[in-house]
């Protein structure tokens, strides 16, 4: 199975031209604080329909007002070229995939939320969950910027990773930490497309 995974694309989806897989997972940020309305959203949609995948899986990031508000207010299908994934597991080819879009520390931003329901939001994840999908990295993997040597990841979800042990665990958020790390059996995917020098390329694994 050939996954290919982005995130943090903020906008500029359509510099990475038509990609082609299996299976697209996006991990987040999918639009840009500069421009996080329902159109962008709708334009981004557009992309996912023109890629060339059997299934293409999202959760929402901090910039992700316009998917928030979707959600929010029942809007259904909340995107018609992908399906969204929020505490959600999703099967394809027998590979269980699970999707969360919540982040710490960005009061006031999408998707945030306090220590405690972080804690109950991780806890939800499915023992048997092949790949693993979230905004926010796990503590002390692929989570340090560029500005300031600081973790940026959250403790929580990297107790719950180490219980569980996904083949993959994929996220974005931090775009300077971009690249993949193996450890303890999981294969750890910080996919952000938008870095300070320019785009990254997509990850793509065969699993």
């Amino acid at each position: 199975m050939k996954i290919v995974i982005v995130s943090d694309t903020h906008g500029r989806h359509e510099s990475l031209g038509v990609l082609e897989g299996d299976i697209l997972l996006h991990c987040g940020d999918l639009c840009d604080v500069s421009d996080s309305s329902d159109y962008a959203l709708h334009k981004v949609d557009l992309w996912f329909g023109q890629q060339k995948f059997k299934q293409i899986l999202c959760v929402g990031g901090n910039h992700d007002l316009a998917l928030e508000q979707r959600v929010a207010t029942g809007t259904r299908p909340i995107l018609r070229h992908a399906t969204y994934l929020e505490d959600d597991e999703f099967i394809f080819e027998g590979v269980k995939f699970f999707g969360l879009p919540w982040v710490p520390q960005l009061y006031s931003w999408s998707y945030f939320q306090e220590d405690e329901v972080l804690r109950q939001k991780w806890a939800q994840i499915p023992d048997d969950v092949d790949v693993l999908m979230t905004h926010t990295p796990p503590w002390e993997m692929l989570d340090v910027p560029t500005l300031w040597n600081e973790h940026l990841g959250c403790r929580h979800l990297r107790e719950r990773v180490a219980e569980i042990r996904p083949k993959i665990h994929c996220f974005g958020h931090v775009h300077a930490s971009y690249g993949y790390e193996k450890s303890e059996g999981t294969t750890f995917v910080n996919a952000s497309i938008f870095s300070r020098k320019g785009l990254n390329r997509p990850v793509v694994i065969n699993l």
